[in-house]
């Protein structure tokens, strides 16, 4: 019984004990706790007061040069290089030009033995080129039998203003002897009306006249194409450097047509024999606008060009035509305009990606400054200067301005500082951080950083 009682009181001591440190650990704990709160509040004050410290971004007032552009991109969509096709049907008999020879326009490349499918398409494209130099003789001989029509009628309506003014004055008609009846007063002034009418009839048709010759000259250098490209003898389209060339005597090369279900219309196809690089030829690429940079473009502007092909390199050129038709895709318009390039002897083929930037103005010697250097307060355009250790806003009147930079006409000077940015300081839990409120982040733009307290 005794053995019970004092294994109960010693479980009774354990007990107290553990209770007694854990009322001297919460002691501990207490003060740690105190002095935590006291580090931490002074920390704060520490921290608070430099959240009074401003940084401040600033930069110089420069002259320089600014271009303001717009970015489109596409593709090549013309190389500086001629095909060397031909409709021909035969057997090649003599080749006289190999691959990677230089030519001329016009130089024989090799002659055909045509087969007779062939020598029909020839003669009956031979008739339509004599047709179509007929044609240019008729167009010609037009014009000249306008512009005599027109002297004729013009002298026509001289005549016949004389007889209605001698009807006017006179009641007895000079032909007939007897006084005008009602008829012949009506026939005189019909007359005039007619010649008249004559006259700008014919002076139309002797306006239209040279555009009768351009368009049958026109089906001539047409009818001769299709007569060179059935002809027994291939020629260089172009001068440059023969490439691609694949004949050789005793290669047989075969037509192909195709003949239209609506009209019976018999139709060659081309075959490509070879590819003429020319020194003198000019790329066009082919890029897309959205519907607000359309409206800024036109013909004439210049642009700088980059290829996915070459990186290192940069193209010029300007835009040639600009098509404001516009195609909706997915419910987005765009427009496309075509870029014709400066001459250049790197090789360029069809199809590569091209990024044009389109050059819609340019000044030099033009004061600059960083594009969020300018504010706008009530409509007017403002910079921040630091003055006795104050900001102010300066009045400012600007001009251009891109992505990066604006001009300043007038209300600062060249190498006068200031502000782009203003900084805040934060105090996250660390305190080793501050806030960038700048849109470029760190110093920006290649502004310098100030601090003022």
């Amino acid at each position: 019984m005794a053995k019970k009682e004092n294994l109960s009181k010693s479980r009774k001591d354990r007990f107290i004990s553990i209770i007694r440190g854990l009322l001297n650990s919460r002691k501990k704990i207490a003060v740690f706790l105190m002095i935590l709160s006291i580090v931490g509040f002074a920390g704060w004050k520490i921290l608070g007061n430099k959240k009074q410290e401003l940084q401040y971004q600033m930069a110089k007032v420069e002259k320089g040069t600014l271009v303001v552009s717009i970015s489109a991109s596409g593709t090549i969509s013309s190389a500086n290089s001629v095909g060397v096709t031909t409709k021909a049907g035969g057997t090649v008999t003599q080749v006289y030009v190999k691959d990677g020879d230089t030519v001329v326009k016009g130089q024989k490349l090799a002659e055909i033995n045509l087969d007779d499918e062939a020598k029909e398409r020839q003669a009956a494209s031979w008739v339509s080129y004599l047709n179509a130099l007929e044609g240019v003789k008729t167009a010609e001989a037009g014009k000249i039998t306008a512009d005599i029509g027109m002297w004729e009628e013009r002298q026509a309506i001289f005549d016949a203003i004389d007889d209605i003014d001698y009807k006017n004055n006179n009641s007895i008609n000079p032909d007939t002897k007897k006084e005008y009846t009602d008829s012949e007063r009506m026939i005189i002034d019909k007359t005039l009306e007619e010649a008249q009418k004559t006259f700008v009839a014919l002076e139309l048709k002797y306006k239209n006249a040279d555009a009768d010759i351009a368009y049958a000259k026109a089906k001539v250098a047409s009818s001769l194409s299709s007569y060179q490209q059935l002809s027994s003898t291939i020629t260089a389209p172009a001068s440059g450097k023969l490439t691609n060339f694949s004949l050789s005597p005793g290669v047989y090369i075969q037509s192909s047509s195709t003949t239209s279900n609506e009209t019976g219309a018999v139709t060659i196809s081309s075959q490509k024999i070879g590819v003429i690089k020319s020194p003198e030829g000019r790329l066009q690429a082919t890029v897309n606008l959205s519907e607000i940079d359309i409206i800024k473009v036109e013909p004439g502007q210049k642009s700088t060009l980059t290829i996915d092909a070459y990186p290192d390199k940069t193209f010029t050129g300007s835009v040639l035509s600009v098509d404001t038709s516009g195609k909706i895709s997915s419910g987005v318009t765009t427009y496309t305009i075509i870029v014709l390039l400066d001459s250049t002897i790197i090789d360029i083929y069809p199809n590569m990606a091209v990024n044009a930037n389109i050059i819609l103005d340019s000044k030099s010697d033009i004061l600059l400054v960083p594009v969020n250097a300018v504010q706008s307060q009530n409509g007017q355009a403002t910079v921040r200067v630091m003055q006795n250790g104050q900001v102010k806003n300066i009045p400012v009147e600007t001009g251009l301005f891109s992505d990066t930079q604006t001009e300043i006409i007038s209300g600062i000077s060249e190498g006068d500082e200031i502000i782009t940015n203003i900084i805040t300081p934060t105090v996250p839990s660390n305190g080793s951080q501050t806030r960038d409120t700048s849109p470029f982040g760190g110093a920006g733009a290649g502004g310098m950083m100030r601090m003022v307290r």
